[in-house]
């Protein structure tokens, strides 16, 4: 079972057991018959090996940038019928840039009314949503504390990255926060499913611990820069089981950079509505059908066909979309990923299944709505 790994305060009771320390004086410790004996040297721990101390300044480094974050909720009082303001969860994320931006998971706040970041020194900020995109389970809020405060992430790359590379993953499970955990690259090119429905690609595996509450933590290669953000996991259980996703940090950073300008992602589109997937579905369709073909749009001048009545008032579907570039379009939300990573202006060819015949048709992709 693929779960998003989100701390909810109802569902994790964390227990804290007491232990009772007897003293005796610092020279002294008592046998069982009371006999008085000299306590025993402790000596210190000496030098750390070359890794451990790579990791020990790794995470001095990068804990810093990482934040705790708080979702709240509203629930009513059934006796007074106020609303009230409640804790609903608990994630993880980290400081973008010095200017107060914080990235995290969108499942992390998805629900929430409001949320607070809790910075590295306890300093804690009311957030506001900058923007999200529900189909890559990413979010920005912003905070509005001093940039000394804000010691923003390292980047790196993920295109180029290995099965077997030692990562770090830093963040907040069960409500314990800047909690390090360790592991190598377990595979790659893997998908998982949004909290949209739609696949997220090229997402990264990785066997470092991953639990609830630490969504929307960063995944950090062997230097300290961000390669991934912590998404999901696999278990039958909810906690950690060995596997566990990161989306990767190439796709991040146009998501954020996006979401930063203009509040949501900014892909060009096709200018073409298509009708529900259900629709399709129905007919048994190989693709998604054009149900509108926007005037003057790139899909008007490649001679798209819409769906209409003819004169006796029969439905006429229109164009059936089956591939970009060559890559299979199945469903509505698969057109978008197919175009996610083209600008404007740029030509793509298309194939279209009408009347039963595949066409295919060069479009100017226009710019986004």
């Amino acid at each position: 079972m693929l779960r998003f790994p989100t701390t909810t305060f109802h569902s994790v009771v964390i227990g804290v057991a007491t232990a009772s320390v007897l003293l005796c004086s610092a020279a002294c410790l008592a046998e069982g018959d009371g006999t008085q004996v000299p306590a025993r040297e402790i000596s210190s721990r000496g030098e750390l090996t070359h890794e451990e101390r790579s990791v020990t300044e790794l995470f001095k480094e990068a804990s810093p940038s990482v934040v705790y974050i708080t979702s709240i909720g509203l629930r009513r009082d059934y006796f007074s019928f106020r609303a009230m303001e409640i804790p609903q969860g608990t994630g993880s994320g980290f400081i973008w840039d010095d200017q107060g931006h914080i990235v995290t998971n969108f499942h992390v706040i998805q629900e929430a009314r409001r949320a607070e970041v809790t910075l590295a020194d306890q300093s804690s900020w009311p957030a506001e949503l900058v923007g999200y995109a529900a189909e890559k389970d990413l979010a920005v809020l912003r905070i509005d504390a001093p940039p000394e405060k804000l010691e923003a992430i390292r980047l790196g790359t993920s295109h180029d990255l290995e099965v077997g590379r030692t990562v770090l993953a830093i963040g907040n499970p069960f409500g314990f926060d800047q909690t390090l955990t360790t592991g190598i690259i377990s595979a790659l090119g893997r998908e998982i499913s949004s909290v949209a429905g739609l696949p997220i690609r090229d997402v990264i595996q990785t066997d470092a611990a991953i639990n609830p509450g630490n969504s929307g933590g960063p995944l950090l290669d062997s230097a300290g820069r961000l390669i991934g953000v912590n998404t999901a996991i696999v278990s039958p259980s909810g906690g950690y089981a060995g596997i566990g996703f990161a989306i990767p940090v190439d796709t991040v950073h146009w998501v954020v950079s996006d979401l930063i300008n203009y509040g949501k992602l900014q892909r060009p589109t096709l200018g073409v509505e298509l009708v529900p997937d259900t629709v399709s579905r129905r007919f048994g369709l190989d693709g998604p059908v054009v149900l509108h073909v926007t005037p003057g749009s790139g899909a008007e001048h490649a001679g798209f066909h819409p769906t209409r009545r003819n004169r006796q008032g029969r439905i006429l579907l229109g164009d059936v979309v089956v591939a970009i570039d060559g890559q299979r379009i199945r469903k509505r939300g698969e057109l978008g990923l197919a175009l996610e990573r083209r600008t404007a202006g740029e030509t793509v060819t298309v194939t279209l299944v009408r009347d039963g015949k595949v066409k295919e048709v060069k479009v100017k992709l226009d710019g986004p709505g």
